[in-house]
C-alpha cells in the first residue's frame, strides 16, 4: 500500500469516533457489513478486466458502449455466480439493485441496468403466477435481457397521453403493437438501442373498440440467436447525452407488431379470449413498480453522493492553499468555515436520505402487505411520499455533488476527479422516472385532498402531522433546537397546504374552473409540496437517529446529533423566508441560528475525514484521483494525465501537417 498522505493520516489519528462503529450502523449490522464486503470482493475480483485499458474518456461514443458491454457482462456474470451460489437473491433485491449494479462500479452507467431496475421489477409488480413463473426464471439468470418503454418521443410523464396503441384480434388471441405517429416512437429506454431483446412496453390497450387505458406488455424485440430486429420493429439508439453514455438509450416504434394474448401483463387486469376486458380492481395497485423504482433511485442518489462528499473532504484534507494567517504555513482548505458550510451538509444528507428511504422502503412493505389483504387504504400516502422522495432526493443531490465539485477547484474539473461524471449522473436522475416538478404536483394533489378532509377523517400516518400542527397553541413561541425546527417546518407546510386550498378556492367561486385554478397555483403547490417533504426528511432524520443513538458509544451519539443539527439548522436557514412568513421567529431567533449553524461546522470539522471513511468506500469503486484513501492527489492526477493518447508522442503529427506550414505563413 502507498504511503498515506501525512494531513489525511493526521486527520484520521484525531478523529473522535470509531469509524468502523459508525459503518456498521450505516450498513445496518456486521452482518450486513461483511455481505456488503463479500459482494464488492466478488465484483472486484475482476477488476484488471474492468479496469484496465484506455480511460473512457478517450473512446468514441460506439467504443464507449463497446466497452460497457465488455465490462457489464464480466460483472454481471459475477452477479450470477453469487445468485447460484446463494450470496444474493430476489429476497435481498434492493440491496442488489442499489448497490451492485446502481453506482458502484460503472461510472458512466451500464446498458444491463435497467434489465434489473425496472425490467424485473414489472414482471414482480404486474405479472401473474403464470408470467412470473414463465419469465422471471429466465430474467434472472440473464437468459435474456430486458427493458422498460414507456416514455415515448412526445410524452412522458403524462402517462395517459402516450399514443402507442396495443388493439386486441380476437380472431387470432394477439395484440397488434402500433405506433402511429413519429411522435410516439418509444424514446430513452436504457439499453434498448442494441442490448435488450426483450422489453416491458407501456401502451393503450383496445378491446372491441374501446380503450381501457394504459398497460404492460411483454414484448421481444430482437431474435435471441442472431439478434436482428423483429419484423416490424424499428429499434436503435438515440445518441449522445450529458452523461449515462454508457447505458445505451434506445427508440422503438412498432408497425403493426403481434403478440400472444398472454404478453399482456394481467396480475390486475386481463383481457379474456374473446376480448372481454376484465378491469383491476383499483388502478392504483400499478403504483407498486414506481414506488419500488424510486425508492431505488433514492438508494442510488446517497451512494452518489456518498462518492462525491468522500473525494471532496478528503480532497479538502490533502489541500493547502492560501493562510489564514500572515506569516503560517498555508493551511488545508479543509479548515475554511467557507469550505466546511460546502462540504458538510453533504455529510450530513447522506445520512438524512439513507434513513428516510430506509422509512419509505419499510412503508412500501407494510402497505404492500395490507395491498394482500385487500386494504388499498394508503396506496395515495404511499405514491405521494414516494413522488416527493424522489424529487427532493435527486434535486438536493444533484446542488450538493455539483458543490463538491465546485469546492475542488480546477481539479474538480477534471473527469479523472470522477466529480464530472457523478454530477451528470444524478442531474440525469432529476427527470427520469417522472420529472420533478410533476411528482410534487402529485403529492400536493394528495395533500390538498388531505387537507380538505383532515377534521371529517383519520389522517394516515405521514400526514398525520398536519392535524397536530393545526391545533391551538401549537409552535406560539420560535425554540431554536432541533424540535422546535421541526415544528416549524410542519407548521410551514401545513399554512402553505392551506393558503393553496384557499387560493384555489377564491378562484373556483370567482367563475375560474379548478383546472386553471390549479394551474395559476401551481408554483405555490409544488412548494407547499417541498415543504410537506423537507418536515418528513428532518422529523425522521432525527428520531430515527434518536433510537440508534441508544445503543451507541457516547463518541459517535455526540456526532450522530450534530448531523442531525447541522442538517436541521442547514434547512432552517435555507428557508428562512418560509418560517419569517408562517412561524413566530424573530430577527433575535435568526441571528443565534446563525451562531448554532458556525459552531455545528467547528465541532464536526475535526471529524470530517473520518465521517467520509466511514462511507468504506473502496478506491477502485471510488475511481478518482483526488479522493484515494491514500491522498496521493497530484500523483494520482499526473498518473492519469499520461494516459492520454495525446501523451503517447512527443510531436504530433497535426504540428508538420497544419502548424509548422502555419507558423511559417505557408497556409
Amino acid at each position: 500500500m502507498n504511503k498515506i498522505n501525512q494531513d489525511l493520516q493526521r486527520e484520521r489519528n484525531n478523529c473522535s469516533f470509531n469509524i468502523q462503529e459508525l459503518t456498521t450502523l450505516i450498513d445496518g449490522g456486521p452482518e450486513k457489513t461483511k455481505e456488503r464486503k463479500d459482494r464488492e470482493s466478488v465484483l472486484l475480483s475482476k477488476k484488471d478486466d474492468v479496469f484496465d485499458g484506455v480511460p473512457e474518456e478517450y473512446l468514441s461514443h460506439k467504443e464507449r458502449y463497446e466497452n460497457a458491454i465488455r465490462k457489464s457482462v464480466i460483472l454481471f456474470g459475477l452477479v450470477r455466480k453469487m445468485q447460484e451460489e446463494g450470496k444474493t437473491s430476489i429476497t435481498n433485491y434492493r440491496d442488489v439493485v442499489g448497490g451492485l449494479l446502481g453506482s458502484s462500479v460503472l461510472r458512466d452507467g451500464s446498458p444491463l441496468g435497467l434489465h434489473y431496475i425496472m425490467f424485473m421489477p414489472a414482471l414482480l409488480n404486474q405479472g401473474n403466477e403464470e408470467q412470473q413463473a414463465k419469465w422471471l426464471p429466465r430474467a434472472w439468470n440473464c437468459s435474456i435481457i430486458g427493458s422498460y418503454a414507456q416514455t415515448e418521443l412526445g410524452h412522458g410523464t403524462f402517462i395517459r397521453g402516450l399514443e402507442t396503441t396495443a388493439t386486441y384480434d380476437a380472431s387470432t388471441k394477439e395484440f397488434v403493437l402500433h405506433s402511429p405517429t413519429l411522435t410516439s416512437y418509444k424514446w430513452w429506454p436504457g439499453g434498448l438501442g442494441h442490448s435488450a431483446n426483450y422489453c416491458i412496453v407501456v401502451a393503450q390497450l383496445y378491446t372491441k373498440g374501446v380503450c381501457h387505458g394504459i398497460h404492460s406488455f411483454i414484448v421481444q424485440v430482437r431474435d435471441e440467436d442472431t439478434h436482428m430486429p423483429l419484423p416490424g420493429m424499428k429499434v436503435g439508439e438515440i445518441g449522445v447525452k450529458l452523461g449515462l453514455n454508457a447505458v445505451n438509450n434506445g427508440f422503438l416504434g412498432f408497425d403493426n407488431v403481434r403478440i400472444p394474448r398472454s404478453h399482456l401483463l394481467m396480475k390486475h387486469a386481463q383481457v379474456l379470449e374473446d376480448g372481454t376486458y376484465v378491469k383491476s380492481r383499483n388502478s392504483k395497485l400499478n403504483y407498486g413498480a414506481m414506488v419500488f423504482v424510486r425508492v431505488v433511485i433514492v438508494y442510488d442518489m446517497v451512494n452518489y453522493l456518498s462518492k462525491a462528499v468522500t473525494i471532496a473532504t478528503r480532497f479538502s484534507a490533502v489541500r493547502r492553499q492560501s493562510q489564514l494567517k500572515a506569516g503560517q504555513p498555508e493551511c488545508q482548505i479543509l479548515d475554511y468555515v467557507t469550505q466546511q458550510h460546502k462540504l458538510f451538509i453533504g455529510i450530513a444528507a447522506c445520512h438524512a436520505l439513507r434513513i428516510t428511504a430506509d422509512k419509505l422502503w419499510n412503508t412500501f412493505h407494510d402497505i404492500n402487505e395490507e395491498l394482500v389483504g385487500g386494504n388499498l387504504e394508503r396506496l395515495p400516502e404511499l405514491h405521494a411520499l414516494a413522488c416527493c422522495l424522489k424529487a427532493v432526493t435527486t434535486a438536493d443531490t444533484s446542488a450538493y455533488v455539483e458543490r463538491c465539485r465546485l469546492a475542488c477547484g480546477g481539479h474538480g474539473y477534471m473527469m479523472s476527479s470522477n466529480l464530472p461524471l457523478t454530477y451528470g449522473l444524478v442531474t440525469a436522475a432529476c427527470t427520469y422516472e417522472g420529472e420533478n416538478t410533476v411528482l410534487l404536483l402529485q403529492t400536493a394533489r394528495f395533500l390538498v385532498k388531505t387537507y380538505q378532509q383532515m377534521n371529517t377523517k383519520t389522517l394516515t400516518p405521514t400526514v398525520a402531522y398536519l392535524k397536530t400542527a393545526a391545533a391551538k397553541g401549537f409552535c406560539d413561541i420560535w425554540l431554536n433546537t432541533v424540535e422546535g425546527v421541526i415544528n416549524g417546518f410542519q407548521l410551514v407546510a401545513l399554512r402553505k397546504i392551506s393558503h393553496c386550498v384557499e387560493c384555489m378556492s377564491k378562484r373556483v367561486n370567482s367563475g375560474m374552473s379548478f383546472e386553471d385554478a390549479w394551474n395559476i397555483t401551481s408554483v405555490q403547490l409544488v412548494a407547499a409540496a417541498e415543504a410537506h417533504c423537507r418536515a418528513i426528511v428532518i422529523s425522521t432524520f432525527f428520531e430515527e437517529i434518536r433510537e440508534l443513538a441508544k445503543t451507541s458509544s457516547a463518541q459517535l451519539k455526540e456526532i450522530l446529533y450534530q448531523l442531525v443539527d447541522l442538517y436541521c439548522v442547514y434547512w432552517a436557514l435555507e428557508k428562512l423566508s418560509d418560517l419569517l412568513l408562517y412561524t413566530p421567529i424573530t430577527h433575535k431567533d435568526v441571528e443565534q441560528m446563525h451562531l448554532w449553524y458556525e459552531e455545528t461546522l467547528t465541532k464536526i470539522r475535526p471529524n470530517a475525514v473520518g465521517l467520509v471513511d466511514a462511507f468504506d468506500i473502496r478506491d477502485d469503486m471510488l475511481q478518482s484521483t483526488l479522493g484515494s484513501y491514500d491522498g496521493r492527489v497530484y500523483e494520482r492526477l499526473m498518473e492519469e494525465a499520461m494516459k492520454s493518447p495525446l501523451n503517447a508522442e512527443p510531436v504530433n503529427e497535426t504540428f508538420h501537417k497544419y502548424l509548422k506550414p502555419f507558423m511559417r505563413g505557408k497556409l
